[in-house]
């Protein structure tokens, strides 16, 4: 185990040699600097594991220099126990009260003055290991939100991520009357994919027209995969005239797409629903009016963007 590193601050050489042999036969690597500046430097270049701070120094005093420490991200980690002849509370809280772990007064008893390090090192490596387990933490937390809300096979939001980011833009749009679209796109013919190619083939072929998809956004639209061969797309903030030009950019370009994995072009067929629309009146209805566009793309030949109102969709019920 690497030997801990403690930086003293001393002006006094006497008592500079004097506690740097009583930290030496602990078995501590010492550091010494004679003022605050020079402290400052240290602690810089060799990162101690803990300042031993005179208070009494030239130029900047230690209440200083423990403040500026404490100030600084990349130091404010470190230990820092006062040394001082001063005797007051008042002297004691000043240094507490701008960030020293530990205060001990002059003349101090050489076992307290180990202990007090032992006891500092102590509780900073028992801070630094929460903190470490607290950045893991967070990070798998990170990382079960991510799936949460992830399709596993494709890296776009799933589903459940889908429904929510639709509800907020619905309300959004109910409520301040912007624009916004939904895209529903489905890969033609995909069962036979599958059957000719297998279930592998397949899977690439839902990845890399995923990838083809997220190219043709924007940051603030939404893509998931909404189940099997279907996608959808969020486009806030998009009317449906421009929304069929974003369509047609993606379906042109999945249709270009050399698939390394088959010996075929594949299309997809793709539907547009959208608000304002008056007879729009839930989340839902615009789902199945988006659904009913791109089956309509399919009855009309497949490999193509259809675009519907809602009354529509009453129209056909009719």
């Amino acid at each position: 185990m690497a030997k801990a590193k403690v930086l003293l601050v001393e002006d006094d050489p006497v008592q500079a040699s004097a506690t740097m042999e009583i930290l030496r036969k602990v078995g501590y690597e010492i550091l010494w600097a004679e003022d605050g500046i020079n402290a400052i430097k240290l602690v810089k270049s060799e990162k101690p594991d803990i300042i031993v701070l005179d208070v009494i120094l030239p130029g900047m005093d230690g209440y200083e220099v423990c403040r500026w420490l404490k100030l600084d991200e990349g130091t404010k980690g470190i230990p820092v126990i006062m040394l001082t002849v001063k005797k007051e509370l008042s002297d004691k809280i000043s240094g507490l009260q701008i960030g020293a772990d530990d205060y001990l007064p002059k003349p101090y008893n050489e076992l307290e003055l180990n202990a007090r390090i032992y006891a500092s090192l102590r509780t900073k490596a028992l801070q630094d290991e929460l903190r470490l387990k607290n950045k893991q933490l967070e990070e798998l937390l990170d990382k079960v939100n991510y799936m949460a809300i992830t399709d596993a096979l494709t890296g776009l939001y799933n589903r459940r991520r889908f429904h929510d980011a639709l509800t907020s833009e619905y309300e959004r749009a109910r409520r301040y009357g912007t624009p916004f679209s939904l895209v529903m796109i489905d890969i033609d013919y995909f069962k036979k994919i599958n059957d000719s190619f297998g279930h592998d083939a397949g899977d690439l072929v839902l990845k890399e027209v995923s990838g083809i998809l997220m190219k043709s956004i924007r940051d603030i639209d939404t893509a998931a995969r909404y189940g099997g061969e279907e996608f959808m797309i969020i486009l806030p903030n998009t009317d449906k005239m421009h929304a069929r030009t974003v369509a047609e950019r993606m379906r042109q370009a999945i249709e270009i797409h050399d698939f390394a994995e088959l010996d075929r072009r594949i299309s997809v067929s793709i539907g547009i629903s959208g608000m304002p629309d008056a007879k729009v009146e839930n989340e839902d209805r615009l789902i199945r009016c988006a659904d009913f566009a791109m089956y309509r793309a399919k009855q009309l030949g497949r490999n193509r963007t259809v675009t519907v109102e809602a009354h529509e969709l009453e129209q056909m019920k009719e």
